[in-house]
């Protein structure tokens, strides 16, 4: 109590100099691949305008290697060139 009966007030905590963001000993999560379904391995779903090429580049940085995506999933893709949106593949490891 102060001198008058009062009870002196406590100094509330100044937080103005608080800036957003987070702080944490954790390591950073790996930013999500598009498309990419966790399974056995690797697993993408198609979307509209990928072709084996393109998905072969964006995975192993060489559109050459789409054979190796078709030899994976010769058992769902009969044509290479047609490949169809929400169609699971499976990624082969490079």
């Amino acid at each position: 109590m102060g001198i008058f009966g009062w009870k002196k007030e406590k100094a509330k905590p100044d937080f103005s100099n608080v800036q957003s963001g987070g702080s944490s000993t954790a390591p950073a999560a790996p930013a999500a691949e598009p498309n990419f379904v966790p399974a056995f391995g690797r697993t993408y779903v198609v979307v509209k305008g990928d072709s084996l090429s393109k998905i072969a580049k964006r995975q192993y940085g060489d559109a050459s290697k789409w054979r190796r995506i078709y030899e994976a999933n010769r058992d769902s893709i009969k044509n290479p060139d047609l490949i169809y949106p929400g169609q699971e593949l499976r990624i082969p490891e490079a």
